[in-house]
């Protein structure tokens, strides 16, 4: 009879106990509303509802409406924030800059190879991450970086000329140092704050985005565009650790696989999406496309690696971040 009211009790309690309630998760990323990532997120989030029956719910704050992406990545780790995709932000652990190291990758395949499934710069990051109380879910693969200039070039294909040319880089060591040896003056200011920086001709141009970047952000400043391939643009799918564990096994396991088909999509499509906005900017805003030769790029490569890469693995680790660079060259060959 105890047995039969014990059984009876925990029957009744399940019968008033409220179904698991539906998880609304927070996303940021960088670019404006109806950017091709807004449109691309917007679909990975339509993704996931419906893979789990509507239990997740993804909010999309585009346009850096939860702050710029290193504050973001510190409120993900900190579980504030539940999502983003954005760049790794360095300031949270200079290790991160292997990420955006220049003139690592020379082609799509090179750069699927590193930063793609199982690629060795990709397998670092997750851990990096890691560290930091978060999971990358995914890479996102963006372009090869250019530079933008609200005035002609001067001798854009030779690094041994000093243009004079005043640019706006990022406050990333790798991004000034190779904008000084590719013949610039680079002067690090907070992105915020970079149009009206090259409007008001405070710099003449910018060295740390790509074609997308510069159309979504800096259109009505870029007269002149140079695809340099300074380094090559990902951002990560990262979640807070706390965040993931508060979902079921079974939402986990759909968000894993909706990020996976996210990825895989979209490296398929990057390099033309590149190709594309680099086509926007000559054709809508008659922005000159310099081109320039394999010569001219192999010679802007080697002058940086020879450069700024010491410098850069001196502030990251030496041994750690040279070890890495081998994988890489190992992983071209």
């Amino acid at each position: 009879m105890k047995h039969l009211m014990l059984a009876t009790a925990a029957a009744a309690l399940l019968a008033f106990t409220p179904a698991a309630e539906a998880q609304t998760l927070r996303m940021s990323h960088v670019r404006p509303q109806g950017a091709t990532i807004d449109v691309e997120l917007n679909a990975f989030a339509d993704a996931v509802s419906a893979a789990t029956d509507g239990d997740v719910t993804i909010e999309i704050f585009p346009a850096s409406a939860l702050g710029d992406y290193t504050t973001v990545q510190e409120r993900v780790s900190l579980g504030a924030i539940d999502m983003a995709v954005q760049p790794a932000a360095a300031a949270a652990d200079r290790r991160m800059q292997i990420s955006s190291f220049p003139y690592m990758a020379s082609s799509w395949d090179q750069a699927q190879a590193i930063y793609g499934p199982d690629g060795v710069v990709r397998d670092v990051m997750a851990e990096l991450f890691s560290e930091q109380n978060i999971t990358m879910l995914a890479a996102y693969p963006v372009y090869f970086g250019g530079i933008s200039l609200n005035t002609e070039a001067i001798s854009p294909g030779d690094p041994s000329v000093d243009n004079g040319i005043k640019v706006r880089v990022p406050g990333i060591r790798s991004f000034q140092l190779t904008a000084e040896v590719l013949g610039y003056i680079p002067s690090p200011i907070p992105f915020a704050d970079a149009f009206t920086a090259v409007q008001t001709g405070v710099v003449d141009g910018v060295i740390g985005s790509g074609a997308e970047g510069y159309y979504a952000s800096f259109r009505d400043v870029t007269q002149t565009y140079i695809p340099a391939n300074t380094h090559f643009e990902v951002w990560y799918m990262i979640i807070s650790d706390e965040s993931l564990a508060g979902l079921s096994e079974e939402d986990q396991a759909a968000l894993w696989t909706a990020a996976e088909a996210f990825e895989a999509t979209r490296w398929e499509v990057a390099e033309a999406d590149q190709a594309r906005n680099e086509q926007r900017l000559a054709d809508e805003l008659g922005t000159t496309i310099v081109e320039l030769s394999d010569e001219e790029l192999a010679a802007m490569a080697a002058a940086v690696r020879a450069e700024v890469w010491p410098q850069i693995l001196e502030d990251i680790g030496t041994e750690w971040g040279q070890a890495i660079l081998d994988e890489v060259a190992a992983a071209e060959n």
